[in-house]
């Protein structure tokens, strides 16, 4: 069940007459009755817990210092990566005023305490479906890709309307992404679009097909990206994480006529060997598509269908119980048959945006590999763009020029 605290907010930023967004809070927990103290530190007579929490303006209103507020607490509790805060379900105070609305009948959350009606991008505008959009769309499989992407496609195409469609396999509310904010202010993104069970966008849809076609069929984005929230869903499985999401974007991409992009998870820093070089979220999803697609990487970096890779894909669907030739052969071929493209990327440059340069906790200078792919799939979106389609040329050149064999 639900792990639900009494609070009183303590401070409250930003201003609360803002009607939507996020607002970051202090409260003060209430103590425990006596029968639940010892387990959680906070029963009578002991010190008040001040913590620090969110609340989405949109659905639980604003909050003031001193209103009594409904916290859940069980991410910080339990000090997941993501939850480092508690999250306001309610406002006792002043939260139960609204009147709802009166005629939509679309819900988002839906049958959860937190159900509330939006208008979909879906029912406004022409309801014809046109399925060969055309246009390009990178998708993501981390939230942190999403601001090196849109500025490096920004620097190659000046004045290129690119619409963010936010997903699942993250955070779900929009409002929760300082990226997305800042990506805005700087006229870098052209719209924000919630779909599925993503919500709190500047416009919401029900489905990340029905996003895209109305963002690139009905408001004329030139390119589009389509990912999930900040933070990740994750899990020590192969495909109980949040990075699966990309499988479906691409999935809904490539239905709706759209050359599509993977921006490659990569890393140089990570802690954990399946996420260094390739990551196994990207290789995963390479191996599951059912048609090609295009994905970059860096300029100068090796091939990625050589020895590096048999590695990678040995220890991800493990070889040792497999026949060699499974590996060698039959796991490279779903992997070299994608579009794989160079792209120059100038790290100094992006440093010197002021755009977020942080991942996982680690910053640029500890994980320049991460950054510099998500710049080469902005370049490549971009490119994909200026040039149309593009036969799939099979694998990457090496640095010398020749091709190594997978």
């Amino acid at each position: 069940m639900l792990k639900l605290r009494r609070a009183t907010v303590i401070d409250a930023s930003p201003p609360a007459g803002a009607r939507s967004g996020e607002q970051r809070l202090t409260v003060e927990l209430a103590p425990l009755e006596p029968a639940g103290a010892a387990a959680d530190g906070a029963g009578p007579g002991g010190p008040p817990a001040r913590r620090e929490a969110i609340a989405d303006i949109a659905l639980v209103g604003a909050s003031h210092p001193g209103d009594e507020v409904i916290v859940n607490v069980e991410a910080l509790d339990l000090g997941l990566g993501s939850g480092g805060f508690d999250v306001v379900h309610v406002n006792l105070t002043r939260g139960l005023e609204s009147p709802g609305a009166d005629s939509r009948n679309v819900m988002k959350l839906n049958y959860t305490s937190l159900q509330h009606t939006v208008e979909p991008v879906e029912t406004v505008g022409t309801q014809s479906l046109e399925r060969a959009l055309g246009r390009p769309v990178a998708v993501l499989s981390l939230h942190g890709q999403l601001a090196p992407v849109a500025w490096a496609y920004a620097q190659a195409n000046p004045g290129g309307r690119l619409g963010y469609v936010q997903t699942g396999g993250g955070a779900l509310p929009g409002g929760h992404s300082r990226t997305v904010a800042a990506l805005r202010r700087a006229g870098m993104l052209a719209a924000h679009v919630t779909a599925g069970a993503a919500y709190g966008g500047e416009l919401e849809a029900v489905s990340a097909a029905g996003a895209l076609h109305h963002g690139i069929g009905v408001l004329g984005w030139d390119a589009a990206v389509v990912g999930p929230g900040p933070g990740i869903v994750g899990s020590s499985s192969r495909l109980g994480h949040g990075g699966m999401a990309a499988l479906d974007s691409a999935h809904v991409a490539l239905a709706l006529g759209c050359r599509t992009l993977l921006v490659a998870r990569m890393s140089s820093g990570d802690s954990r060997d399946r996420h260094r070089g390739i990551s196994h979220h990207t290789l995963t999803v390479l191996e599951l598509l059912l048609e090609p697609v295009t994905v970059a990487l860096p300029a100068g970096m090796r091939s990625p269908v050589g020895t590096d890779l048999r590695a990678g894909l040995g220890a991800m669907f493990g070889a040792p119980s497999r026949p060699a030739l499974a590996l060698d052969v039959e796991r490279p071929v779903r992997i070299t048959r994608h579009d794989w493209r160079r792209a120059e990327v100038d790290l100094p440059a992006y440093v010197a945006s002021g755009l977020p340069a942080e991942t996982m906790g680690r910053g640029i200078a500890e994980d320049p590999l991460f950054f510099g792919a998500a710049l080469a799939g902005g370049a490549a979106l971009a490119e994909l763009e200026a040039t149309g389609p593009a036969l799939h040329a099979g694998p990457a050149e090496t640095g010398d020029g020749g091709s190594e064999a997978a």
